[in-house]
């Protein structure tokens, strides 16, 4: 047994005592054969954090001869809810697609002289506690840090990794400036603000968090100690119960996880922007000033929940750190960095990262953390501050893998937002067109929206939403792929809830990147509604799709109570005209010659976030539904429109 005593230094909430770091070193082992230079040898500790819970913690060390080596490293740590030693599923590379052991990943880094540690969060796998999902991660990590320093193995650098909650765990640990922190690999997580993205969006509450729960609660240890618990979640339908909602707390496809359900429910509840979305841990935005100073890099994806986090955040810290800040936005699904296609449409083999930013994810790691923990010259200073790829330019026919080639590559930039971006408003009008001339006289264009029968989600900004709900870029046609559709599967834009506005055939190309935001005047005759708008690139017909394809690029939804004010709900009067902003997260794509860009408006986009009832009860409790009556105006007086990032075409 080792004990250490820390000093933990006082953070912006109020943190911070004395820290004892105890760790319980059971069976040190050495695995042997490394590639080159060090063996690992292998620590089970579990570490004390300030409250007395105990985290699971796994360390890899460089050894000698069956012995750890003697001498101070560079540490690397990765925090995680999937278990420690379980395979990462984005542990993959072009070459080699099955995913390697955390043992594996910490064999690679340890043989180059580091310490790699992983660490079960609260409440999962190994360690102690109660899980509550994002909201300890920063104190347990900034304890974490402190312990990693006190080691005499560690020479005081140390560098985070880890893709989703390993990031958002990055991000949370960050927010309270634990000491030691030297460099940060944040993949597409690491909220800035998780009322914005990830948990909620525009004042709606995102469902991947229900199917999300339900999936981890059974690797719970509380249920896994309680077989009754178990067999019930198994026996859950849970395309069932998307299909009969409204749920209740206490009655819904995770009662049998009352721990799960309860911070579901808080997540859902808490509909205002108050104290409850200000933690640490899911709101970077409130702790920028004592965010921890170091090299980071936050990279994501156009069809990933967390471009908009990873373009806030590279925002507010490159203008405030001295960092550097770097940007990696990618064409992929959620940490899918090795694919060439997101749903059905492939962009190319430039789309990965594996040969294009680097051999693989590993020695694009290597390098970063090599430059900046251990003060190699190896060009990682130069590198460009934004790599983005733009989506775009294929041949829009049907590959041998059933997919629609889309196309796009790789582009360096100095700065997000793209510099010469000019921001153009495309204005909708009464006879269906988006175009850049302002709208005349028109009379406004109103549609029933039917909470009961919902627009179905077809891909998007998805993640962990299995079986109801899929990520990516598909053609907007109903099928029997696609949960909530009925025959005869027509195109979304048949339906009569859903305004389509779109322009003519583009006589030159077009890209388009950077934040969406469409302002909107609009009415109601009930005191609470949303609206939803979905930017599309609309190919023209061809032998493989003679009806064309009509692929979604991003989407956004705004929650009318909150027009005014996150902090102070607001509801609609009869008759009243209101403004509304819906801001869709960033995109980058080429529209080529011929295409044309649609806007879709509309009131739901589900399962991908919750139906509103149309009553204005509180969020999440809402049991009654009404259909509303829902209005946007496209006249000169009210000339609703959407802001698109128009990129001069270079070269």
């Amino acid at each position: 047994m080792v004990a250490r005593d820390n000093l933990v230094k006082t953070t912006r909430r109020g943190f911070g005592a004395l820290l004892t770091g105890l760790g319980v070193f059971a069976g040190e082992r050495a695995l042997a054969d490394a590639p080159e230079g060090y063996d690992l040898a292998v620590s089970s500790v579990m570490v004390r954090m300030r409250d007395g819970v105990h985290l699971a913690t796994d360390v890899y060390r460089p050894a000698k001869d069956g012995r750890p080596a003697p001498g101070r490293f560079p540490v690397i740590l990765e925090r995680t809810p999937y278990g420690k030693t379980e395979p990462s599923r984005s542990e993959i590379s072009v070459h080699e697609p099955i995913a390697k052991s955390r043992a594996e990943v910490a064999r690679f880094f340890v043989s180059r002289g580091y310490v790699v540690i992983y660490q079960d969060c609260r409440g999962r796998y190994g360690s102690e506690g109660r899980f509550v999902k994002y909201l300890s991660d920063g104190l347990d990590g900034y304890d974490t840090c402190a312990w990693i320093v006190a080691q005499p193995w560690c020479y005081g650098k140390i560098g985070t990794m880890g893709l989703s909650y390993a990031a958002h765990t990055q991000g949370a640990l960050a927010c309270a400036n634990p000491p030691g922190v030297a460099a940060m690999f944040l993949d597409s997580g690491g909220f800035a603000n998780a009322y914005q993205d990830g948990i909620r969006q525009g004042g709606a509450f995102e469902l991947k968090q229900v199917t999300w729960a339900y999936s981890e609660a059974m690797d719970s240890p509380s249920v896994l100690r309680d077989p009754l618990r178990l067999k019930a979640l198994k026996a859950v339908d849970i395309r069932a119960w998307f299909a009969r909602m409204p749920w209740k707390r206490g009655h819904s496809p995770l009662s049998a996880a009352p721990e799960y359900e309860n911070y579901v429910y808080d997540q859902w509840e808490h509909g205002s922007f108050g104290p409850f979305w200000k933690q640490l841990g899911i709101y970077a935005q409130g702790y920028y000033d004592q965010f921890r100073d170091a090299p980071m890099v936050f990279m994501s994806s156009w069809y990933d929940p967390y471009p908009r986090s990873a373009t806030d955040n590279y925002i507010a810290l490159s203008r405030q750190k001295k960092g550097p800040v770097r940007l990696i936005l990618g064409p992929w699904t959620h940490g899918d960095r090795t694919l060439t296609y997101a749903g059905e449409v492939d962009f190319g083999l430039k789309a990965s990262i594996d040969g294009n930013l680097a051999a693989d994810f590993l020695q694009l790691r290597l390098r970063f953390f090599d430059a900046w923990l251990k003060g190699e010259r190896n060009g990682e200073a130069a590198e460009p501050a934004v790599r983005l790829f733009v989506m775009g330019g294929g041949s829009g026919r049907r590959n041998a893998q059933g997919r629609m080639e889309h196309g796009g590559g790789w582009r360096a930039e100095k700065d997000w937002p793209i510099p010469d971006a000019h921001l153009t408003p495309f204005y909708l009008h009464g006879d269906g067109r988006l175009a850049t001339d302002r709208p005349a006289a028109a009379a406004p264009l109103s549609y029933n929206f039917d909470p009961a029968h919902p627009v179905p989600s077809i891909g998007g900004t998805i993640t962990s939403g299995k079986p109801v709900m899929q990520g990516g870029a598909f053609d907007q046609r109903e099928g029997p792929h696609v949960f909530g559709c009925s025959e005869p599967y027509l195109p979304l834009a048949a339906r009569p809830d859903i305004l389509v506005f779109e322009t003519a055939p583009l006589e030159a190309d077009v890209e388009v990147t950077g934040a969406i935001e469409a302002r909107l005047w609009i009415s109601s005759d009930r005191p609470d509604t949303d609206f939803t708008l979905k930017l599309i690139d609309v190919y023209p017909p061809n032998d493989d799709y003679p009806d064309g394809f009509a692929m979604n690029l991003t989407d956004g939804i705004m929650r009318t109570r909150y027009r005014k004010s996150w902090e102070r709900p607001q509801m609609l009067e009869p008759g009243e005209v209101a403004q509304i902003d819906v801001a869709a997260f960033p995109t980058s794509n080429l529209f080529k010659k011929g295409h044309k860009i649609r806007l879709d408006v509309s009131s739901s986009n589900f399962p991908h976030f919750d139906v509103n009832p149309n009553t204005g009860a509180p969020e999440g409790e809402g049991q009654v539904r009404q259909v509303a009556l829902n209005t946007v105006f496209v006249d000169a007086e009210r000339p609703s429109h959407v802001l698109l990032p128009i990129i001069p075409l270079r070269g």
